[in-house]
C-alpha cells in the first residue's frame, strides 16, 4: 500500500501520527522554494504541528526550481510523506512517525511558473521560505518579468512584483521572507540583491519602497540532521513496521532549531512559532547562528573530506572509530570553540558542543560523509575561514589543518564524486605538484576572501598534512595527529 490522501484510513499502525481530514481543506499561506528533506524536516515539520493543533492553519506550496530529483511522488502521495524521528531528548528515548501533511501541492518552476504567479495575488499568502543551497543567493543579472527567472533571486523578486500589482501596493499585502541558506545575514543578503536585481530591471521606486515598507526579510538559522531516505535495509525494516511504502520518507533527529530575526509583528504571521520551542523569533539571533555555523557545520565541514579518505560512509561510523572520534571532539572543542569570532562564555561553546558530539552518536542517523561535501569550497570559506583569522596563534591548530588539507585532497577527485562548484578549478589546479597546489589555493583571496599564506605556519603545516594523506594515507594521518 502506498501512502496518499486516499489510503490514509487503511493505515492501522499503532503510533502513527497522521493529520485529520480537514487539514486538507486549508488555505495555502506560505510558498516555499526547494523540496529539500532540510525543509521538509525542519519549516514543514513545525507548520505541520501547528496545524494538528489548530495554531497556524495553512499549509504550503512548494517550487521545484531545478530539473533534477523527481517531484512524481509528491503528486502521487498527494504531498504526504512520513517523516520518522529518531534519537534522545532530556535522557529519554524518542521514537516518532509522523504522516506530514503541510505540503499542499508541488509546482514546477520551469512548466507552471504561471501557476506560481498567481498565488501572488491571494491575501492568505503570506510567508516565503527558501533553501537553495548556499550558491542559490547570488546576484544573477536578468530579466524577471515576461520569462521564468534563471535565479532564486529573481523568481523572488517577479513574485512580489506580481504581489504589489495585483494589491496596488497596500501595506497589508507585504510578506514574510525568510531564506534558511547557511549564509550570515541570508536575509540581509537576499533583500540587496533583490533591490540590485529590481533597479537592473527598470521597476518603478514605489515598488521598491513597498519592497522596503512592508516586506520583511528575515536572517534565520536552521539545525537539525534530517541525512533523507535511509538505506534500503533500513527503509525496508521501517516500510515493514509502518505498513505502507512511502518514497519521501526520511529520518531525522529529535534535536530542532529555526531561530527568526523578527519583532512582534513577524511573530503574528509566524503564528505557528507557538507549537514548538524548537522555533525562536528574536531580533538578534546572532549567538545561535555562530554556536551551529562554527560547531556543528564548522566541525562538519572539516570532518567530512577527511572521514571519506579515511573510508567512513557515515557520520555514525567514523564516531564508532576511536581515533576519528578524537579527532572531532578535539577539533570542535579545543580549537574551534576557544575561536568562535563572537564574544560568549566558552562554558556555553562547550556546552552547546557536547550536544553537537552526542547528535553525531546518535544510532538512527545515517548522515552521509559524501553529502556534507557538496559546496565543499563555499563551505570552507563560510564556516572555517572566520575561525582561522580570527586571532592570532603561535602554532597552527593542528585538526584544522588537517582538515584543510584534506579538502585540498578530496578537490582532486579520486576518491569520490565532487560537487562542488570550484571542481573545474581544483581539477586544473591538481595537474601541479601538492606544494604548489596548497600555495595557490591559499593565496587565492577569489576563495577565501583573504590570503591564508598570510596566516602564521598555516602554508608549512598544510602541506606537511597533506604530503601525509597522500603517501601514508588518512588513517596514519589521524594516528599522528593523536599521538601529538
Amino acid at each position: 500500500m502506498n501512502l496518499s490522501k486516499e489510503n490514509l484510513a487503511a493505515v492501522k499502525t499503532a503510533g502513527v501520527i497522521k493529520p485529520d481530514a480537514g487539514i486538507f481543506t486549508l488555505p495555502e499561506k506560505v510558498l516555499q522554494f526547494g523540496t529539500g528533506v532540510l525543509l521538509r524536516g525542519l519549516p514543514d515539520y513545525f507548520i505541520d504541528k501547528a496545524n494538528r493543533q489548530g495554531l497556524f492553519n495553512g499549509r504550503v506550496v512548494v517550487v521545484k526550481s531545478t530539473e533534477s530529483g523527481d517531484a512524481g511522488a509528491f503528486d502521487r502521495q498527494d504531498g504526504l510523506y512520513t517523516l520518522c524521528v529518531r534519537g534522545i531528548e532530556e535522557g529519554k528515548k524518542v521514537e516518532e512517525n509522523i504522516i506530514c501533511s503541510a505540503i499542499s501541492r508541488v509546482l514546477s518552476a520551469k512548466n507552471q511558473w504561471d501557476d506560481i504567479l498567481s498565488l501572488a495575488s491571494r491575501p492568505e499568502m503570506q510567508i516565503i521560505v527558501s533553501n537553495t543551497t548556499e550558491v542559490g543567493i547570488q546576484l544573477v543579472e536578468e530579466e524577471v518579468l515576461g520569462r521564468v527567472p534563471a535565479s532564486f533571486p529573481g523568481k523572488l523578486l517577479a513574485f512580489l512584483y506580481g504581489r504589489y500589482t495585483a494589491f496596488d501596493g497596500s501595506a497589508e499585502s507585504g510578506m514574510v521572507i525568510i531564506p534558511t541558506e547557511l549564509i550570515v545575514d541570508n536575509g540581509k543578503k537576499l533583500l540587496g540583491i533583490v533591490k540590485q536585481l529590481a533597479a537592473f530591471n527598470k521597476l518603478d521606486d514605489e515598488f521598491v519602497e513597498w519592497v522596503d515598507q512592508h516586506c520583511r526579510f528575515c536572517s534565520s538559522l536552521v539545525d537539525r540532521i534530517v541525512p533523507g531516505k535511509p538505506d534500503a535495509a533500513t527503509l525496508a525494516k521501517l516500510t515493514q513496521e509502518l505498513g505502507y511504502t512511502d518514497d519521501l520518507l526520511a529520518i531525522s533527529e529529535v534535536y530542532r532549531l529555526w531561530a527568526i530575526e523578527g519583532d512582534e509583528k513577524v511573530k503574528s504571521v509566524l503564528s505557528f512559532a507557538s507549537a514548538d520551542a524548537g522555533v525562536i523569533i528574536a531580533p538578534d539571533i546572532e549567538i545561535y547562528r555562530e554556536l551551529k555555523l562554527r560547531l556543528l557545520n564548522g566541525t562538519h565541514t572539516l570532518s567530512c573530506g577527511l572521514a571519506v579518505l579515511a573510508g567512513f560512509p557515515t557520520v555514525k561510523s567514523a564516531m564508532d572509530d576511536a581515533a576519528f572520534s578524537a579527532f572531532v571532539a578535539d577539533l570542535m572543542l579545543k580549537e574551534i570553540a576557544p575561536n568562535i569570532p563572537y564574544e560568549l562564555p566558552l562554558a556555553e561553546a562547550r556546552d552547546f558542543g557536547l550536544k553537537v558530539l552526542d547528535r553525531f552518536r546518535n544510532p538512527h542517523i545515517q548522515h552521509q560523509w559524501i553529502s556534507i561535501t557538496m559546496q565543499y569550497s563555499s563551505k570552507i570559506k563560510m564556516r572555517v575561514v572566520p575561525v582561522l583569522l580570527h586571532k592570532y596563534h603561535e602554532e597552527p591548530l593542528a585538526h584544522v589543518v588537517l582538515g584543510f588539507a584534506a579538502y585540498l585532497l578530496f578537490m582532486k577527485g579520486a576518491s569520490g564524486p565532487v560537487t562542488d562548484d570550484k571542481a573545474a578549478y581544483f581539477s586544473e589546479l591538481w595537474k601541479q605538484e601538492p606544494d604548489v597546489v596548497v600555495t595557490t589555493a591559499l593565496k587565492d583571496q577569489g576563495l577565501w576572501g583573504a590570503d591564508l599564506t598570510e596566516i602564521p605556519g598555516f602554508e608549512g603545516a598544510v602541506r606537511k598534512s597533506l604530503d601525509t594523506l597522500i603517501n601514508k594515507g588518512a588513517t596514519t594521518a589521524l594516528a599522528q595527529l593523536a599521538n601529538k
